[in-house]
This record gives C-alpha cells, sequence and structure tokens, in this order.
C-alpha cells in the first residue's frame, strides 16, 4: 500500500503499514491469524474485525468474500 502517513502517529507507522499490506495480501481471514496481530471478530453489526497495531490502536475492517472493506485505524479505551 502506498500513500500518507503523516496523520498516523509516528511510532504507529511502520506496524501499521506492515497490517496493511498483509491484510491486502489476505484472500481468507485464516490469513490474518498471525502472532502479534491478536486478530479477532468485534461484537456487533456489521460484522468488523480487528488487527491489533499498538497499546490502544488497532486495524478495523469488515470483510466481504475474499477482500476487506471501510479500514479504519481506532483508539479504543
Amino acid at each position: 500500500m502506498r500513500g500518507s502517513s503523516s496523520r498516523i502517529r509516528q511510532d504507529l507507522t511502520n506496524r501499521t503499514i506492515r497490517r496493511l499490506d498483509v491484510l491486502a495480501a489476505a484472500t481468507c481471514l485464516d490469513d490474518l491469524n498471525l502472532p502479534d496481530f491478536n486478530f479477532h471478530r468485534l461484537k456487533g453489526k456489521p460484522t468488523r474485525y480487528s488487527i491489533h497495531i499498538n497499546g490502544p490502536f488497532c486495524i478495523t475492517f469488515e470483510w466481504q468474500d475474499t477482500d476487506c472493506w471501510r479500514v479504519d485505524l481506532e483508539q479504543y479505551h
């Protein structure tokens, strides 16, 4: 993935980009069940999933067929 990361805290940039690269390459949800990702389904509708970045920061997204949609960087807590 390419683009500007100026809106992401400097200490989160590399980890965020690595996880977004894995997310872009994934063809099924099992591809995201990696060490240190703390990949899990979130409660609620629509069904969303989370990948841990650092501290309270996570990437959340929806999954349809073989691709992710509505990807967000969120701070929990």
